[in-house]
């Protein structure tokens, strides 16, 4: 009975694996509605509230999270250089991916820099939690313009 058990683990594991990475890939090449496809049309979404940030607000479903990814593609210029993924750690349905993001706010000009973490849950192939965890008043203080 254990040798079953534990194949359904590293099945899942890697289902899970799988569909990170794709996560990861459709959000690097820009691609947003593929990109929205693998999130369930209810999403369980979580980063901070900041008012002085346009693109954190509440979130709830797949719409909402294409809605997210395009707003951030219209107010941040990446660094391609500076954007990294130190660690994708993939134990069953949950995965943490850590790195760094760094880049430009296109309203201000101003540079901003954040260590990250994101928790993502994958059920059957789709994301059902999204937590995203960074420095918020640095992305604050990028998104205010000088006086």
């Amino acid at each position: 009975m254990a040798a079953t058990s534990d194949t359904t683990d590293v099945m899942t594991t890697e289902r899970t694996r799988a569909t990170v990475q794709e996560f990861l890939t459709r959000m690097a090449a820009g691609d947003l509605e593929r990109l929205g496809a693998l999130f369930a049309e209810r999403v369980d979404w979580l980063i901070a509230e900041n008012p002085d940030v346009p693109w954190i607000r509440p979130r709830s479903t797949r719409a909402d999270a294409v809605a997210h990814f395009r707003e951030l593609a219209e107010s941040l210029a990446p660094d391609p250089d500076g954007n990294t993924i130190d660690a994708i750690v993939v134990e069953g349905t949950e995965t943490m991916v850590t790195g760094v993001l760094a880049g430009t706010v296109r309203a201000t000009g101003k540079p901003y820099r954040s260590p990250f973490a994101v928790r993502v849950t994958v059920e059957d192939g789709l994301i059902t939690r999204y937590r995203v965890y960074e420095d918020s008043r640095m992305f604050a203080a990028a998104c205010t313009p000088d006086a």
